[in-house]
């Protein structure tokens, strides 16, 4: 090829390493940016041609009817303009840098999958140093790997007003600082650039981007047009001031065109509504303020006009804003140009600006300024204030009340140190200051740890949520966010507290709701994320479901406080700025959520009051048992902390390896704790929970109590000795909960809780005040079909089963028994027990498990009186919480047809099953039980029967029966003293609890007794059976 060697002649003998790195060169240019080659390239050079713009030199025309010597010519040409601008920028001054290799950009996007930086005029030694500083001054971070790349091509416009990177093989989005629209449509060599093939949250998003983090080096010099007055005064010279301009908005007339010269007082955030994309930046003169609306295809504008600098615009038109009341602004033409840094005097003023700016010692510092005005420097009386307001003494949580605060619009230039969520726009600024981007549109480019920014026009918030740092930045549409200098370091790390794409934010656009209740919400979405999701690399990203619970939790918790509807229009245009941002609430005692193990961590020792006059019995007496119980809600009592607390989780039976069987259990991924659960009577008394529906629901419990019980064996010879371990034998302990249901909000309801939801609400007869409770519990449709998040098992239900309705009569304690059968075949101890209950109706087949639908007429047979004794043992145990005397019930045997599994004695089978004469029954592990609210009111004598009689105290000391079922409020409990045994023997200890009659004043005393000699056994009393958690003083049993 005659021109290649042309070329190689230019540059005189070379090695040949340098050769062949020059033919490359050539190759490369003649391949991807020479006109002949067709492609986008071409496309692009045509466009230039047609503006006057020579690509390959000014004496080729670029078209289809060049000859192939004159396109060779100018590749060429081009070539040899390639390698002088290489070599200006290349640190080697002897040799050229060959290590350095062309790449197209569909090579970059398909080949380079990892984030890197490539700087031709870097040594080593300067690489080393500035990896080095990245990494120093984010611990953590690694700084980006160096390439030796070089990238050559067109800079073009894209959609959305972003600018690309393009070449004969495809295009790349670029991010710049603060570009010079003459680069515009130029072909440009990137000497300095990152490349990140991906967003910063790790998710592949438009195959990444470019980012200069330098000038690009322009390979063809371009004939300035010129400024001359235009049609109507739309050139320089008939430039108007910003004052001017002012008065030609207030008289418009039709058909003018005027060019503006300003300084930059406000840019606005690129908006896109009903498919059409603008943005708006405001010149500023004195105390004149002039808008100009971009739009169409001048919206790469955003990237080059920026607070504070110079700029002309021409050919602007006057219009009226319909949206903006009908006020007048200046709108972009299609002959419209901007120009910047267009006097020698601006220049020198912006560099001077800018190397105060940066190169003050309080550069992250915020400072006030006047409203659509030239921000001055931070002032030292702006730092006092602001010190003097983060120095705020801490108030008592408990005490202070909730206050409403005013916003301050301020300036601050920092460096991101972490992100927070990227996904709800949440992030820390010079490891002190929060900002908050979410009520702005999400830009293209994800903040990253390291970048610089620039914000204008700031909302500053002082303690608006207890969980996020003090000091806050909001952005609203009327403030302006800039990246002053990308940063060093790769990517962030996956994002669990909020997905990428902007869940949240989206929810508040929806619903405009106060900045708190925003960054609460954010947080607890976090939170939500550590309790729910289980972590591992592993698991999936955080589901979008985490954020719809915590926005339907924060709505619940709530009260609506916004300002309604936000006017996007005079949010960034009014003057005095007004914006949802402007005022705040600052509550301290707002909720915090813990996780279930949290929880428990939190424990406070439970060390018994000291007495120097206690004898040793009295001392070992006192620290047999001991109870302390610490509320939600440090309103109400003892708290356990300084804020009310929510817990999030699954209500579940019992699991085999619970510490206790008698409870239910709320656990969430960390960890899970039992509970004792009530809910109201219709007399308006509390009673023990029986509602199987709420088995698998995901709740949040808005009020409870922690109780923690603490057993010790010792023998302390005196108080002075507590502090010695030595003198303790045995020490054990238990840790629950205690709540109503009344106290919970349903998140996330289980299959069988939907139709209890469904039925409740149909019941005829129910009261208004009932209905708005089941409304208020009633979760969003949207949220509770995207959770999954269910313990026990709910399938099964197109699987054949045979039912059962029975009425629990009693229920005997959870203990050890001899079931003859243990885990490995044999004999042996199992945790179980039994229960009386009645017979409504025959064993019923089913195509399907109807679980806790309505009864039908054939589940209920004819009068009679039949009994079974259900026996539990083992894994079936588990239904202990919610079998409640006096209840109705549906027994499931699910994955099969043969009646005769659930037949006892005279129990009647259908389709002529044989009747058995054993009166009991085991409950298998896989059989299920389902609450029925509403059973079939037929005129039956289980209807009719009276439950058995509840004695009072008082009614009980009178009664002459051995076994009585009796109710009272625990008005003492009382330790009896240890015997002795011969030697040996273990100790045994007796505890008495007394019972007081509310009315009349008569005490009862019942005892039990501990059994020593296995782990646990305080848990349990003379009989084998299970302690009931909850029985202490102050408790009505």
């Amino acid at each position: 090829m005659g021109s290649l060697q042309v070329f190689l002649d230019r540059f005189g003998p070379s090695s040949q390493a340098e050769s062949g790195w020059l033919q490359n060169l050539f190759t490369f240019v003649h391949q991807h940016l020479s006109p002949c080659a067709g492609g986008p390239a071409h496309c692009a050079a045509v466009d230039q041609s047609a503006a006057g713009e020579p690509i390959c030199g000014p004496a080729h025309s670029i078209n289809q009817s060049a000859s192939g010597a004159s396109c060779d010519q100018g590749v060429c040409e081009l070539s040899v303009c390639v390698v002088e601008k290489i070599q200006e920028q290349s640190c080697l001054s002897s040799s050229r840098p060959v290590s350095y290799r062309p790449l197209s950009v569909s090579e970059l996007l398909s080949q380079q999958h990892l984030a890197c930086v490539s700087n031709l005029s870097w040594s080593t030694n300067q690489h080393r140093a500035w990896a080095g500083e990245a990494e120093l001054s984010l611990p953590g971070q690694r700084a980006l790997p160096r390439v030796s790349l070089l990238l050559i091509g067109w800079l073009r416009e894209g959609r959305g007003g972003e600018w690309r990177l393009a070449d004969g093989s495809g295009s790349v989005r670029c991010e710049l600082t603060c570009p010079s629209p003459l680069w515009m449509n130029r072909l440009v060599f990137l000497p300095h650039w990152n490349y990140i093939p991906h967003d910063a949250s790790g998710r592949d998003q438009e195959r990444g981007h470019l980012e200069l983090i330098g000038s690009p080096e322009l390979l063809r010099p371009r004939a300035e047009q010129g400024l001359a007055a235009g049609p109507g005064g739309a050139g320089l010279d008939g430039a108007l001031s910003v004052r001017e301009a002012a008065g030609v908005l207030r008289n418009r007339v039709r058909g003018q065109r005027v060019s503006v010269v300003g300084q930059v007082g406000s840019v606005r955030p690129l908006l896109e509504v009903a498919g059409s994309s603008f943005f708006f930046f405001c010149l500023v003169e004195d105390e004149q303020t002039v808008p100009v609306l971009v739009k169409d295809s001048n919206l790469w504008w955003s990237q080059c006009v920026c607070v504070g600098l110079r700029v002309c615009v021409t050919a602007l038109r006057v219009c009226v804003l319909r949206g903006w009341r009908g006020n007048n602004v200046l709108c972009v033409t299609d002959r419209s140009q901007i120009h910047t840094g267009y006097t020698q005097h601006h220049t020198h003023t912006l560099k001077q600006t800018l190397e105060h700016t940066l190169s003050g010692t309080t550069h992250s510092q915020p400072h006030t300024h006047s409203e659509e005005s030239e921000p001055p420097p931070p002032s030292p009386d702006d730092h006092l204030q602001m010190d003097q307001e983060e120095a705020e003494p801490e108030e008592d949580p408990v005490q202070s009340g909730v206050r409403i605060k005013r916003s301050r619009v301020i300036s601050y230039q920092g460096t991101v140190t972490e992100v927070v969520s990227e996904g709800a726009g949440l992030y820390v600024l010079d490891r002190k200051v929060g900002l908050c981007l979410a009520y702005q549109p999400p830009g293209r480019r994800k903040l990253r740890p390291g970048d610089q920014v620039e914000l204008h026009h700031v909302h500053f918030l002082y303690r608006p949520c207890p969980d996020l740092p003090p000091s806050m930045l909001c952005c609203c549409l009327g403030s302006s966010l800039r990246v002053t200098a990308f940063s060093r370091v790769g990517g962030a790390s996956c994002d669990r507290s909020c997905p990428g794409d902007g869940v949240l934010p989206r929810l508040l656009l929806q619903n405009n709701r106060g900045v708190d209740q925003y960054l609460w919400t954010c947080h607890l979405a976090s939170q939500l994320a550590h309790s729910l999701v289980p972590a591992g690399p592993h698991h999936p990203p955080l589901p979008q479901c985490v954020c719809l619970l915590s926005w339907k939790l924060s709505e619940t918790l709530w009260t609506p406080r916004g300002p309604g509807p936000r006017d996007i229009y005079s949010e960034m245009l009014d003057q005095p700025h007004s914006c949802p941002l402007d005022q705040y609430q600052v509550d301290p005692c707002v909720p915090q959520l813990l996780s279930v193990s949290e929880l428990l961590q939190s424990l406070s020792s439970l060390l018994p009051p000291g007495g120097s006059g206690l004898s040793r019995s009295q001392v070992n007496s006192a620290l047999s048992w001991s109870c302390r119980t610490l509320t939600s809600d440090p309103g109400t009592g003892d708290g356990l902390r300084p804020r009310p607390l929510l817990l999030v989780g699954v209500l579940q039976l019992p699991s085999e390896r619970s510490e206790f069987r008698q409870t239910l259990q709320l656990r969430d991924a960390t960890a899970a704790v039992g509970c004792v659960a009530t809910e109201t009577r219709e007399d308006g008394g509390q009673r023990a929970a029986f509602n199987t529906a709420w088995i698998g629901s995901l709740v949040c419990v808005r009020r409870f109590a922690m109780v923690t019980e603490r057993f010790l064996q010792s023998e302390f010879p005196s108080c002075q000795h507590l502090d010695q371990d030595r003198f303790i034998s045995h020490r054990s302990g238990r840790v629950y909960l205690q709540f109503s249901l009344d106290h919970l909000v349903i998140l996330c309801p289980s299959v069988t809780m939907v139709t209890h939801l469904r039925m409740k609400g149909a019941e005829p007869g129910s009261d208004e005040e009932e209905s708005s409770a089941m409304k208020k519990r009633r979760p969003d449709e949207a949220v509770s079909s995207s959770v999954t998040m269910t313990t026990l098992p709910e399938g099964g239900a197109s699987l054949p089963c045979v039912t059962m309705v029975i009425k629990v009569e009693s229920k005997g304690g959870v203990a050890w028994r001899n079931t003859g059968m243990g885990r490995d075949g044999e004999a042996g101890l199992e945790l179980g027990f039994s229960a009386t209950a009645l017979l409504i109706g025959p064993v019923v087949s089913w195509g399907r498990d109807p679980r806790n639908e309505p009864m039908m007429e054939r589940e209920a047979g004819p009068e009679r009186e039949e009994k079974v004794l259900l026996v539990f043992s083992g894994v079936a145990a588990r239904w202990f919480p919610v079998l409640q005397p006096s209840s109705v019930y549906r027994l499931t045997a699910l994955n099969t047809q043969d009646p005769s599994v659930l037949i006892g004695s005279s129990v009647p089978g259908q389709r002529g099953a044989e009747l058995h004469s054993d009166s009991s029954l085991q409950v298998r592990s896989d059989w299920r039980f389902h609450t029925l609210t509403r059973p079939l009111l037929l005129l039956h004598t289980w209807t009719q029967t009276p439950p058995p009689p509840v004695l009072t105290v008082s009614q009980v000391l009178d009664c002459r029966s051995e076994v009585v079922s009796f109710q009272g409020r625990i008005s003492e409990r009382v330790g009896l003293m240890a015997r002795k045994g011969r030697a040996g023997h273990a100790h045994t200890g007796r505890h008495a609890h007394s019972g007081r009659h509310a009315h009349s004043g008569r005490h009862t005393q019942v005892h039990t007794h501990t059994c020593p000699g296995e782990t646990g056994s305080e848990l349990y009393n003379h009989a084998g059976v299970l302690r009931y958690p909850g029985v202490f003083v102050q408790v009505f049993v």
